[in-house]
């Protein structure tokens, strides 16, 4: 029979597969780029395309679900946020020699090799996105629905990693959960200060309205 904690990583599918949905709407509905991080979302779609290499030479069929989900999504972001002139020359030079790396590596380590850099790889694509959020004065455009599904995703691997004292598993997990706890985090703190901005906004509009303002109001 077994044990429920075998089931975690279909439960960690399920987060990953609509993962980048929330904030690919986000963008559509406000096009408000404001903290969101094209370099982020390009690495993502590179690293899952390498991920489905990888996970087809280990004949990991159900791994492939998440994996082309997440290119094909973050694939259609990073296009998106292109077209709103979020692609920068010097982030494309990196992202290409990391492409480089990763293509190097399974040339001449093969999968092996492929999986060893891949094991870095969500370190690699999470960084521009926290750096991007915490340098941006009002990181509006930031989807709280994304992280939240990427926080329950890891969340699921480091305790199914936990369950299997498997190193990597843990590794990515607490990666994973720290960061999406420091996007969440910022995002919360942005939406407290735009919430005080409006408010001090209508307080000044009702204090240059007047008395006038103040008896229209209550009519």
């Amino acid at each position: 029979m077994m044990n429920a904690l075998d089931y975690v990583p279909i439960a960690a599918t399920a987060f990953a597969v609509p993962q980048f949905l929330p904030q690919i709407l986000k963008l559509r509905a406000t096009r408000d780029t404001a903290g969101v991080s094209w370099s982020w979302a390009t690495l993502t779609c590179l690293n899952n395309a390498a991920w489905i290499t990888y996970f087809a030479l280990e004949h990991y069929w159900t791994a492939l679900i998440p994996s082309s989900s997440a290119t094909l999504l973050a694939g259609t972001l990073a296009v998106l946020l292109s077209i709103r002139g979020q692609a920068r020359l010097r982030p494309s030079i990196l992202i290409g020699t990391w492409a480089a790396m990763l293509v190097a590596a399974w040339v001449v380590l093969g999968r092996t090799g492929l999986g060893a850099l891949l094991t870095a790889a969500f370190v690699v694509q999470v960084t521009p996105s926290i750096w991007t959020a915490y340098r941006t004065p009002r990181p509006t455009g930031i989807s709280s629905g994304t992280w939240l599904l990427i926080l329950g995703e890891l969340s699921c691997w480091l305790t199914f990693g936990l369950y299997k004292s498997d190193p990597r598993l843990i590794t990515l997990g607490l990666t994973g959960v720290t960061a999406s706890a420091l996007m969440l985090a910022r995002i919360h703190r942005t939406g407290q200060q735009e919430r005080s901005r409006v408010h001090r906004t209508g307080q000044q509009e009702r204090s240059r309205s007047g008395p006038a303002g103040d008896l229209l109001a209550d009519a």
